[in-house]
């Protein structure tokens, strides 16, 4: 079934306006928001390759300096510099931008599945 994009005054409570269907290629989580202006490169692709090295690479390392620093911060006494919950914050953080790296890491690999056939599928 083809995506069909409304007008604005549809979602304002106007008549709707029926355009032309929308090719759903290359399109987000939900489908293309907007029309193409033509003011961006017809074949613009976001640079997955890149993406999935990143996170291939910073997940574990985020994720490693999470627990470093968790670690460090347990075993540090009252009068230590830096201090307990400074080494806490830096903790909190790094596993922040693991998870953020984890989850960017999971949209590349749906994102590459969806877009590229299946081995058994004719090319």
């Amino acid at each position: 079934m083809p995506h069909v994009h409304l007008s604005r005054k549809h979602k304002k409570g106007g008549p709707a306006v029926r355009r032309e269907p929308v090719p759903r290629a290359r399109s987000g989580f939900v489908g293309r928001r907007w029309e193409r202006t033509g003011t961006e490169p017809v074949t613009a692709r976001s640079a997955l390759g890149l993406r999935l090295l990143l996170s291939a690479f910073f997940t574990p390392l985020f994720v490693a300096a999470a627990v470093l620093f968790a670690v460090w911060s347990v075993q540090s006494g009252p009068g230590s510099s830096p201090t307990s919950s400074q080494l806490a914050v830096l903790a909190g953080v790094c596993a922040a931008l693991a998870v953020f790296s984890a989850a960017d890491l999971i949209v590349v690999l749906r994102r590459r599945r969806r877009e590229r056939p299946s081995r058994g599928s004719a090319r």
